[in-house]
């Protein structure tokens, strides 16, 4: 068996002599096939492996991957396509990672490779994250009832409390399971946190803040009432604190099948046209045990709620998530962002309105409003960045080197 340390020699076949005629285009001729003397042929007409050469380059990938899936999902990553590993002799890049596995030389101790069937940590069914999914929805609606049953200080600080447990929880939910994102944090992930709790906090009083700019107001502060001068809306927070459970189980199910869908199939298009149903279906599910979760929640706290404002910030936050624990950290950032950014404009622009000789700026947001409502504003910004989002996911997130991890927490 050939080993990646002879490729450090210099001569050796498949080294830097080799490497220099290879050229760097993943999608260009294999070393020795372009030049016209034959394949394993290069230009000082010395007999290259160009599979070894090919490995020298991903030499790291090579060493570290604990599985040809692993291989073949980094291979995909850098840019190697099923027509470049024909020209290694490969039908495919799964054959190809499957030689490339196979010649790294390992000592005696390393275990051996994990049968197909075997699923990645983030792929199987753990009680602790369960658990863990379930418990924002229960502080939430434990803080809502200690609301509801106190009122003055006393009511400003159970609020208070309710409110950091539940962000504790939310957060523990999404430090494991499948929500889980990678251990390296993008350099914007705090601003799209602070960009999330905006959002967050506009579905519970943005709605009656806008209202009341409309008509000429506010006139107090919210008193945490749905019948105030500045109504709270306790529906939207209850229904996507309980909405981590759903949303959990789907990312669940998307991480199970596109991993089985990895291990039978032979082909990068054959694995993306098999996983971009599965995108669809795993949504399609979240936003159903949304819309439910919707309307019982609504039922409970007897509040008049209207679901198209709390699906689309839903579907918004949940592809948002999909994208970051798969790796895609920066267009969930920018969507959340501009999403936000959208709804904080929309009062700002009321406001501004006010001024002499400014009545023209919240001419739209007032139009707006008056067809579809105040919930008109976060259903068009939410659904227009999920919709973004959505199109971004399916050519991302069908890729075999996204459902590859091997930084998960467990």
């Amino acid at each position: 068996m050939s080993g990646l340390g002879e490729l450090d020699r210099p001569g050796a076949p498949g080294g830097s002599d080799a490497l220099s005629d290879a050229g760097t285009d993943p999608d260009g001729p294999g070393p020795g096939v372009s030049d016209g003397r034959g394949p394993g042929v290069s230009r000082r007409g010395v007999a290259v492996d160009p599979v070894k050469a090919l490995m020298h380059r991903h030499r790291d990938l090579c060493q570290r991957a604990v599985d040809p899936l692993e291989i073949a999902a980094g291979l995909e990553a850098h840019g190697v396509t099923d027509r470049t590993a024909a020209r290694f002799r490969h039908r495919d890049v799964f054959s190809l990672a499957e030689e490339m596995y196979a010649r790294v030389p390992r000592d005696g101790d390393t275990p051996p490779p994990a049968p197909p069937t075997a699923l990645p940590r983030e792929a199987r069914l753990r009680p602790d994250w369960a658990l863990l999914t379930l418990l924002p929805g229960a502080l939430c609606a434990a803080t809502l009832t200690g609301v509801r049953l106190t009122d003055g200080r006393t009511r400003l600080l159970v609020a208070a409390a309710g409110l950091l447990a539940v962000a504790l929880a939310v957060h523990a939910a999404l430090r494991r399971g499948p929500l889980g994102g990678p251990r390296r944090v993008h350099p914007g992930l705090q601003r799209t946190e602070a960009w999330t709790c905006w959002l967050l906090g506009y579905a519970a009083l943005g709605d009656g803040l806008l209202r009341a700019a409309v008509d000429g107001g506010p006139d107090a502060l919210p008193d945490g009432t749905s019948g105030g001068p500045w109504p709270f809306a306790a529906v939207p927070l209850l229904t996507l604190t309980l909405a981590c459970a759903p949303a959990a189980w789907s990312a669940h199910f998307l991480a199970l099948q596109a991993r089985r869908r990895l291990n039978s199939s032979r082909g990068l298009e054959e694995f993306a046209a098999g996983v971009r149903p599965l995108l669809f279906a795993a949504l399609a599910l979240f936003l159903s045990a949304l819309t439910v979760l919707t309307a019982l929640c609504a039922a409970a706290l007897d509040e008049p709620a209207d679901c198209v404002p709390v699906v689309a910030l839903g579907a918004l936050l949940f592809l948002a998530r999909l994208l970051t624990v798969h790796g895609f950290a920066h267009a969930p950032a920018v969507g959340i962002a501009v999403a936000g950014a959208a709804e904080a404009l929309a009062p700002a622009t009321v406001f501004a309105g006010r001024l002499p000789g400014c009545g023209f700026v919240a001419t739209p947001v007032e139009s707006l409003v008056t067809a579809w409502g105040p919930v008109g504003v976060p259903s068009l910004a939410c659904a227009s960045a999920a919709l973004i989002l959505l199109i971004h996911a399916t050519r991302t997130l069908t890729r075999a080197s996204a459902h590859v991890r091997t930084d998960q927490p467990c």
